[in-house]
């Protein structure tokens, strides 16, 4: 008993970068306070949006902003918050997402269950392939009809999961130590795309493993940062996938197995990224 409310007493950072989005901002947040029953705390990082995002955030309750006049993109973002993160664990989550019931309870589940995992992803109707499901049509503007759907989900797939090669940074869950070990997201990734496959690499690199938890769903909208702030999105991918490949000397994505049995066992000299 002691040790289950130790468990559920750990302070959980949940980061959230902004740029703009103030309307996405806002839904996502609402979840998070609607379905989160562990101990948490809120990291704001805002890359100098001027939508009154940074008024907003100062409403929320316990929660610590960084407010950057300039652009740090996702990277450099995600450094300055991991720098001051308090919490046991760590939550890397976008702000167009919608959260549904005991998504967290679950991430933290599968952490303690296996002490192998590195970084915990959840399903989602947008994001990498191998995280990806087609869900049942409902209105992405109707949190009720997520929750219904995300219930039903989860409670038909109930603590199932399995190891993937990369994970998506739209929502990252891992232990604060992982971050002593190998270090941040790499800023070489500016502003933003396969810093996660960087991140996801080396992870795999320490020993740990990628899981998906089955049984987390969380709606994604997008992509949504990109477009509003009118970034070119597919020039992004494509010319940050050239820089991926260059920094692991691959060919293509298909080879990360083999990069991984390649680089281990980690080099922090070689592989640690300073926050």
């Amino acid at each position: 008993m002691k040790e289950e409310n130790e468990k559920n007493n750990a302070l959980i950072s949940i980061i959230i970068l902004t740029r703009n989005g103030l309307s996405y901002t806002k839904l996502c947040i609402d979840s998070i306070l609607e379905n989160t029953e562990l101990n948490y705390e809120f990291i704001f990082v805002d890359n100098g949006s001027n939508d009154g995002t940074v008024q907003y955030l100062s409403t929320v309750k316990n929660a610590r902003i960084i407010a950057n006049k300039e652009n740090k993109g996702f990277s450099g973002g995600c450094n300055q918050g991991l720098k001051i993160a308090r919490g046991k664990y760590i939550v890397l989550l976008n702000n167009d997402t919608i959260v549904t019931n005991g998504w967290l309870t679950r991430m933290v589940w599968w952490l303690e269950k296996d002490p192998t995992i590195g970084v915990v992803g959840p399903r989602s109707n947008m994001v990498l392939p191998e995280q990806s499901i087609n869900p049942e049509q409902y209105k992405a503007s109707s949190s009720l009809q997520i929750e219904k759907f995300a219930t039903k989900w989860s409670k038909e797939r109930a603590q199932t999961g399995n190891e993937i090669s990369r994970i998506s940074g739209f929502c990252m869950f891992f232990r604060k130590e992982l971050i002593d070990k190998i270090g941040g997201f790499d800023p070489r990734f500016f502003p933003g795309n396969s810093e996660d496959t960087d991140f996801s690499i080396r992870t795999r690199i320490s020993g740990k493993k990628l899981w998906v938890a089955n049984d987390v769903f969380i709606h994604h909208f997008g992509n949504s940062t990109f477009m509003i702030n009118n970034e070119k999105y597919q020039h992004l991918l494509v010319e940050n996938r050239k820089k991926l490949l260059s920094k692991w000397q691959m060919m293509n994505l298909n080879e990360i197995d083999e990069l991984v049995k390649r680089e281990s066992p980690f080099d922090r000299s070689k592989h640690y990224i300073p926050l």
